[in-house]
């Protein structure tokens, strides 16, 4: 018998917190992963997570919590992946403390990643941006803090745990107005504010009277809001906006949506792309590819501006000459 609970302690305490000094959302991230495998094999063994045994982690439940995640939970390929990551990591620092249950966990080692299919970025119009923006009721103190909020987040293009980790410090006024904020990778960088956005920031300060370390967007105990959180707001105001704006009827948003959002408007007015990798955190320019695919119109202006081709030439259609040839051609 190996209990799962000393093995799990040790890998967050020992591997993850010691060993590799991992970030806070590589914690947060695993956490969340684990959570949710010991709550579906608690269900399936009929254990409570404290007393379920290494052995009981088999590959058969884990691809079973895999397709869990898909079928009932509606999670993407790419956060199925993401949960796989964190388990297969686990079972790797398992292995070299638990040799007796190697054919277990070689066996969970030995699940794939999906192959996942690269479909165009989901991404919202300007005036779908005005109307998710403008749903909170501002007469109440959650409707401002959700507009301005909104607000940062679909000028600031900041990824879900950025824009939960800010804190009121975070925020410079100036002439080059900007917040900070820490990325993926322990990335540290500043992204600029416009002027409507600052005057929003400072209205909205003004009335958060926070201490430099506290969020800048606090649930009502005062505390951090948390991913799920910021989450259900979001879609509770486009359920609201979708009331005036009705494209948005036919649209899932979810909060990279804004990021997305915000990244084609920056496009859409003329930034380079090399600037908006840098202003999205992105390692590589390859990252930011998917948005100049999400937008036709792009591409047309690109399209626009090259020389037509000879309008003599006639159309045409390539023919085979030989059977063979022409069988090739027909597959």
């Amino acid at each position: 018998m190996t209990a799962v609970a000393p093995t799990l302690q040790a890998f967050f305490v020992s591997r993850l917190d010691r060993q590799q000094d991992a970030s806070v959302h590589t914690v947060d991230s695993y956490r969340h992963a684990f959570r949710l495998l010991l709550s579906y094999a608690a269900a399936r063994t009929g254990k409570t997570p404290s007393q379920l045994d290494l052995a009981d982690l088999d590959a058969a439940l884990v691809s079973g919590f895999l397709d869990h995640l898909e079928d009932d939970r509606a999670n993407s390929v790419a956060s199925r992946n993401t949960r796989l990551a964190a388990l297969h990591s686990f079972f790797r620092f398992a292995s070299y403390h638990h040799p007796e249950h190697a054919e277990t966990i070689q066996q969970v080692l030995a699940i794939p990643r999906k192959k996942t299919q690269s479909i165009p970025r989901s991404f919202l119009t300007r005036a779908e941006m005005d109307a998710v923006a403008s749903a909170p009721d501002i007469a109440t103190w959650c409707g401002r803090r959700d507009h301005v909020l909104l607000v940062v987040a679909l000028r600031t293009g900041l990824r879900l745990s950025e824009l939960t980790g800010l804190r009121c410090r975070d925020v410079e006024f100036g002439a080059a107005a900007h917040v900070k904020c820490l990325g993926k990778g322990r990335k540290r960088r500043d992204t600029p504010l416009d002027k409507p956005t600052v005057e929003q920031l400072r209205s909205w300060m003004v009335e958060r009277r926070g201490e430099p370390d506290d969020p800048l967007f606090p649930s009502l105990r005062g505390g951090r809001l948390s991913p799920d959180a910021v989450q259900r707001l979001v879609a509770k105001h486009v359920t609201t906006a979708r009331k005036t704006c009705p494209s948005l009827a036919n649209k899932h948003v979810s909060t990279h949506n804004l990021r997305h959002s915000c990244a084609m408007d920056l496009l859409r007015n003329g930034l380079d792309v090399a600037v908006l990798a840098m202003w999205l955190g992105h390692e590589k320019l390859e990252s930011v590819n998917a948005y100049i695919h999400a937008d036709p119109t792009i591409k047309q202006r690109a399209l626009d501006r090259l020389t037509p081709l000879n309008p003599d030439t006639k159309p045409g259609r390539y023919k085979p000459s030989d059977e063979l040839l022409a069988f090739l051609e027909g597959l």
